[in-house]
This record gives structure tokens, sequence and C-alpha cells, in this order.
């Protein structure tokens, strides 16, 4: 059985996805796409949860943007694919300490760590590390208690 992420995808022929390749896409909780219609949300067969994005669809869209030449989008389709795993609380609250002086150092490597320890969020954490390398060389970082 070929999974969504094994399919080799071509921009050309199947971009927009959800146009001209709908049967990749399924909600997080496996629904098609033409099962969310306005009649299922009146009969109360549509769930908040199936109104989000799924992890393999921004995986797709990964790939189409690879293929089109656009590797950073790709980082960032993937990137976000590892935040679905995150409750929208933490993603917020992490976006928060990202804001220049919101956070000392410390504080960005404890959240690096947490999500590649809890979550498996391997790319995220890289990018959280990155922006403390980054704010410290620019000095946009929080004063700890210590005032460094």
């Amino acid at each position: 059985m070929t999974t969504p992420s094994q399919v080799d995808l071509d921009p050309g022929r199947d971009y927009p996805l959800a146009a001209r390749r709908p049967e990749l896409l399924k909600t997080p909780t496996g629904k098609r796409l033409d099962e969310l219609t306005m009649d299922a949300v009146l009969a109360g067969e549509v769930a908040a949860e199936d109104l989000r994005i799924a992890p393999e669809t921004l995986r797709l869209q990964a790939q189409i943007a690879d293929r089109m030449g656009r590797p950073q989008l790709a980082q960032n389709f993937r990137r976000a694919a590892e935040l679905t795993a995150l409750p929208d609380e933490l993603v917020l609250s992490i976006y928060n300490s990202l804001r220049p002086r919101a956070s000392t150092k410390q504080q960005l490597i404890d959240i690096a760590d947490e999500l590649e320890g809890t979550y498996s969020a391997t790319m995220c954490a890289r990018l959280v590390r990155e922006a403390a390398d980054v704010y410290e060389r620019r000095d946009i970082l929080a004063r700890g208690e210590d005032g460094r």
C-alpha cells in the first residue's frame, strides 16, 4: 500500500492538491475532503478536529515545494507538520517566546529541548536553537535574573 508521502508528485500535474489529487488529502481524523460538507456539519458529523490540517498534507506540500525549487518553503511545511502534534497553547507560547527580548537564551534552549524530547519536533527544535544563537549575537535576548 502506498502512503501519501511515498507518492511521486509532479507540481505541474498535481498542484493544487485539493483540486487535482484530493484522494491524497485526509483530515487528522481520517475524513476525506469530500466528506466535509455543509450537510455533514449541520448533521454534527464534522468536528473541529476535522477542519485542522493533517501533518501528511503538509509533508505533501513540502514535496511540491521541493520540486518547484523552493527548499525554504519546503522546510517551513515540514516544521509546520511537526507543530501539528503540539497543543495550540504551546504553539502560541513558543511564538511569543521567540519575540525579541522575550526570552533568555536558556529559556529558548529549554523550549528546544522540550520540542525535541517530548514531541520529536527536531526541525522546530533546531530552529529555536538557531534563533537563540542569532538573538545572542544581535543582543536581543531577555536579561536573566543575573542581568545576562
